[in-house]
């Protein structure tokens, strides 16, 4: 590569996930990338593009598709893109000084597989332990897992929106007895307009630690290392063995309003039971 400046790749075939309805009350993009990936698996789309397309593509917010995006690795996918819509077009405005270029499917664009999934369906969903395929909806383990930290951040769900969601959570409760809750902003632009908002009060007054933009505690790098037997819930994008401290620990991802219910009543909750 450094002598020819040249690298070789093979141009990936493509799955085409077709998304219909609008996602209910605590759902939202995480929920739609575990769902995925629970039904293919972590190597449901290895060496693919997953294309989302589909008329409930425009009900998920830029922080949604981005979150979808970021995990379409965790089924193996070389990547995962989505149509430019208005709400592509509202994002990226001022953001760049060249006029942007806009590319589309062509019509007669060939999939090898269309699946199709009903956002107005899907609830809160939850990976248990050791893949992110070994998915459980929120009704299948409701107040049944014990949990010993719950980590907010990432580059999954480090976004405002995210943060929106775990402050509308926290706003006024208090975190369990015996619970670690570790607030990770993935931007230093992000912990600013956070503390615009109050959400940084809001997060303090609850019981969390609040850190600085960093990786922290996804891949076992520093805050909230799990100890042997210990059980995160967390709004990262990996739970394999170990991943987020001893070999011997657990980590269940979710979404952050789930995440912030089980940091509240200390087992994986459904926030609509609060």
């Amino acid at each position: 590569g450094m002598a020819t400046g040249t690298a070789w790749f093979k141009v990936p075939s493509a799955l085409k996930i077709v998304l219909t309805g609008k996602p209910s009350r605590y759902v939202g993009g995480k929920d739609v990338i575990l769902h995925l990936i629970g039904m293919i698996g972590v190597d449901g789309a290895l060496y693919k593009s997953l294309e989302f397309t589909g008329e409930g593509v425009a009900s998920l917010s830029i922080d949604d598709r981005l979150c979808i995006a970021n995990m379409a690795i965790e089924a193996g996918a070389k990547n995962g893109i989505f149509p430019v819509d208005e709400v592509t077009m509202s994002y990226v405005e001022g953001r760049f000084q060249r006029e942007p270029v806009v590319y589309a499917a062509d019509e007669d664009a060939e999939y090898e597989q269309v699946i199709t999934i009903d956002l107005s369906a899907l609830r809160p969903t939850v990976a248990f332990p050791h893949l992110p395929e070994n998915t459980k909806t929120i009704d299948e383990c409701n107040g049944q897992v014990k949990i010993d930290q719950a980590v907010i951040g990432s580059c999954t769900n480090g976004r405002m929106e995210d943060m929106r969601a775990a402050a509308e959570i926290l706003k006024g409760r208090k975190v369990a007895k015996g619970v670690r809750c570790i607030v990770i902003p993935a931007t230093q632009d992000i912990v600013l307009q956070a503390m615009k908002e109050g959400l940084i009060q809001t997060f303090i007054q609850a019981g969390c630690a609040v850190s600085t933009p960093t990786c922290g505690p996804c891949l076992g790098g520093h805050m909230g290392i799990l100890a042997a037997g210990e059980r995160a819930v967390s709004t990262t994008n990996r739970n394999f063995v170990g991943r987020m401290g001893h070999v011997d620990s657990e980590v269940y991802l979710s979404n952050p309003y789930v995440a912030a219910a089980s940091a509240v009543t200390g087992y994986i909750t459904d926030p609509a039971a609060l």
